[in-house]
């Protein structure tokens, strides 16, 4: 039994140290395609900002030209999260929110390599779009009186009372009920890329960027509304390549 034991470790790690000398793209960073995929926190988002889709294409040794398309949920400065009497969280204020949906077109530079089998690329990119803001009702379940409770978006006139919020609407209750916004966004970033490998990449997209629409998205009646939002961000991102 005490063999097996030691002669089972020895058997795995021969297998992977195998399996790790056959891949025939260690070290070779030479690549025409990239899809990436990515999570993303930044100032203006909750505990997760929003999701991230990029598709880039070499242009030359050093530069790439991409495609992305990014999904956030944008946030007044001012929102302040609520614990009620029966134990749920709401945020006090809030009448709706704004999902952003951002197609954007960028570059990327490629200004350290990776050495041989280790090492971390970095990259400087800058990309630019249009933002498609969808502004939906901020629903929170209301006592009316002992009995009777409602759930509809909140409205300062309507629910006076703090100590009435008993708790939200489901997620993405009322996307149906959606008013539209048009605005702009560009964002420029710093990557650094790590792995050894050239069929697949992991890394971490630090950033800054910058959105405006049309209008003023009233998020928060009661307070300053804003149409230009601006927020530090970073991506955990993973992909693929060929």
């Amino acid at each position: 039994m005490n063999k097996l034991k030691i002669i089972l470790p020895l058997l795995f790690l021969s297998f992977s140290m195998e399996s790790f000398a056959q891949r025939d793209d260690i070290g070779n960073y030479e690549y025409d395609k990239e899809y990436m995929f990515g999570v993303n926190k930044n100032t203006n988002g909750g505990l997760i900002g929003g999701f991230v889709f990029k598709a880039g294409t070499r242009i030359d040794d050093t530069q790439f030209s991409f495609w992305a398309l990014e999904f956030s949920n944008v946030k007044n400065p001012k929102e302040t999260r609520y614990s009620t009497v029966v134990g749920n969280s709401y945020i006090y204020g809030k009448s709706n929110y704004l999902y952003s949906i951002r197609p954007q077109y960028g570059r990327e530079i490629i200004l350290f390599k990776k050495a041989p089998n280790h090492g971390v690329q970095v990259s400087a990119l800058a990309a630019i779009g249009p933002s498609f803001g969808l502004i939906a009702p901020y629903y929170i379940e209301y006592a009316v009186n002992r009995t009777e409770t409602v759930t509809e978006q909140y409205d300062p006139e309507l629910h006076q009372s703090q100590f009435n919020i008993l708790g939200t609407g489901y997620l993405f209750e009322g996307l149906g009920e959606s008013k539209f916004a048009f605005g702009g966004n560009l964002k420029a970033a710093i990557s650094f890329e790590f792995g050894v490998f050239r069929a697949n990449a992991t890394g971490l997209e630090l950033g800054y960027m910058l959105e405006g629409f049309t209008k003023e998205i009233p998020l928060i009646p009661t307070t300053e509304n804003r149409q230009l939002f601006q927020s530090v961000y970073f991506t955990f991102f993973y992909g693929f390549r060929q």
